[in-house]
């Protein structure tokens, strides 16, 4: 039997068969760079689109959609060119979206809405914020990568750059046709001109187009008007103090209320003229009950306690969550109320049965007085929304009015500028209810309004508001306020 070949040496390790195989793979497929960082300006942008997308496009309120992107957002110059691009947008809609379609070959597929938003913050900055082109176009461009559409920065790019080339002959078509509709809805427009008559319409059409001011109101239980006006001059911000008002400030340029002077403190909050004159109108005496009906944010029940701190006020609104909002405002400032979840128009389910010398219901209504500060609200409102309000309002009036003292004094608010929200409703209520007398009001800007006083939007820089004071009344003895 012959021998077994001898074995064959083992490789070393590492020399295996298997090893070399190994070795000799080909390399693996080198990953590709990242993508460069978009350029300045390109977060501000996509964000202005998404709040565009979610306000004008999906019925979301303006405000709440900056809120949901303002956080993310570091820089405090960033976020006042994201607010700025978005106000810019809601108040000229209809101009934008004309030049955008025009501009455009062929409408957006509905997957694209966001881009759709993109291009009018686009227009928004090279038309009415009047931003350099080099600067507004690439970022815009840019931002449709972050909006997970980079197949469309050349088209974003393009639309841009032809309406930077064709500015005069694009802008000449839409200023023709804003001369007719005034960048408000028909509708609107016609009521404003139905109620006021062309000449008021037009100017609170224009007064509309424009941003508000920022109002502040002294908190009085903390220090004096002068006192808080010389803290702001010493920090540098430029402001003035209406006579008309005594605790109203206004400031020369918007700014962040919490950046204030003793914001955190409680020795300012932010609250428009016409909201202001409630003190006026109301005029309650010291200790007296009152009942502010439809509370929240609850500006209004703060500014009757600062001027009032032994008021006994109860303040509720039907929303619990904005109820949060008023006790957090309390809180802030200081004050002391009675605060409840409740529905006004069922007062059997919270009411003592005691009688209430003062009553505020500040109603739920249209806000076309406020379209300066919310300028979504304009597109958000429908004609056939109206109706529901008023009917709202004829409720909370006619199931509040039981409560009220003999010789007490109920105050209807609303900061609508529409007559079947204030001065119609206010005299079908006077129709139904006998024992009911209207106060002769006199305010300080303004006019009246049947049994009531209308403020319009811009006069005296104030929004548009309304008043009725009313009264039980057991004879027809005229009623002074």
């Amino acid at each position: 039997m012959s021998a077994a070949p001898p074995r064959r040496p083992r490789p070393p390790h590492g020399r295996s068969g298997a090893g070399e195989r190994r070795r000799f793979q080909y390399p693996a497929k080198a990953k590709a760079p990242p993508p460069p960082p978009p350029p300045p300006g390109a977060l501000v942008r996509a964000a202005a689109a998404r709040v565009l997308d979610a306000s004008l496009e999906r019925g979301r309120s303006l405000t709440s959609a900056l809120a949901k992107e303002l956080p993310a957002i570091a820089d405090s110059r960033d976020r006042a060119l994201l607010e700025a691009i978005c106000y810019e947008t809601a108040r000229r809609l209809r101009r934008y979206r004309a030049l955008r379609d025009g501009l455009l070959e062929k409408p957006l597929p509905a997957q694209a809405r966001p881009v759709g938003a993109l291009l009018l913050a686009g227009l928004a900055q090279l038309d009415g914020l009047e931003m350099a082109p080099y600067a507004a176009i690439s970022a815009t461009a840019e931002a449709a990568r972050l909006l997970e559409r980079p197949h469309l920065v050349a088209l974003v790019n393009g639309v841009l750059r032809r309406f930077d080339r064709e500015r005069a002959t694009r802008t000449a078509a839409v200023d023709a046709a804003a001369s007719a509709h005034h960048e408000h809805p028909d509708w609107l427009r016609d009521t404003l001109r139905a109620d006021w008559g062309d000449a008021a319409a037009a100017t609170v059409l224009e007064a509309n187009n424009h941003p508000a001011p920022l109002w502040l109101r002294v908190n009085r239980s903390r220090g004096s008007r002068d006192a808080y006006l010389a803290r702001l001059h010493d920090a540098g911000i430029e402001a003035s103090a209406p006579e008309a008002l005594p605790d109203a400030l206004q400031l020369a340029q918007p700014m962040a209320p919490t950046t204030l002077p003793g914001w955190q403190q409680g020795d300012v909050s932010v609250q428009d003229g016409a909201a202001q004159l409630v003190l006026q109108v109301l005029a309650p005496g010291a200790g007296e009950r009152v009942l502010d009906a439809c509370a929240a944010p609850g500006g209004k029940a703060a500014y009757l306690l600062e001027a009032q701190p032994s008021l006994q006020l109860l303040a509720i609104d039907s929303d619990g969550e904005r109820m949060g909002r008023v006790r957090s405002g309390l809180d802030r400032l200081g004050l002391q109320a009675s605060l409840r979840t409740a529905d006004a128009t069922t007062p059997a389910a919270w009411w003592d049965g005691r009688p209430v010398p003062r009553i505020l219901i500040d109603a739920p209504c249209s806000g076309t007085g406020v379209i300066r500060r919310h300028p979504d609200i304009k597109w958000h409102r429908r004609e056939g929304d109206i109706a529901p309000l008023v009917a709202l309002q004829a409720s909370l009036l006619d199931a509040l009015w039981p409560m009220l003292a003999a010789d007490g004094r109920l105050v209807y608010a609303t900061c609508s500028v529409l007559k079947d929200e204030n001065e119609r409703q206010i005299d079908a209520f006077l129709a139904r209810h006998p024992d009911a007398r209207a106060v002769a009001l006199a305010l300080p800007a303004g006019r009246r309004s049947g049994a009531g006083w209308q403020l319009l939007p811009g006069e005296q820089d104030m929004d548009g508001f309304f008043y009725a004071a009313l009264v039980h009344a057991p004879t027809d003895r005229a009623v002074r306020a």
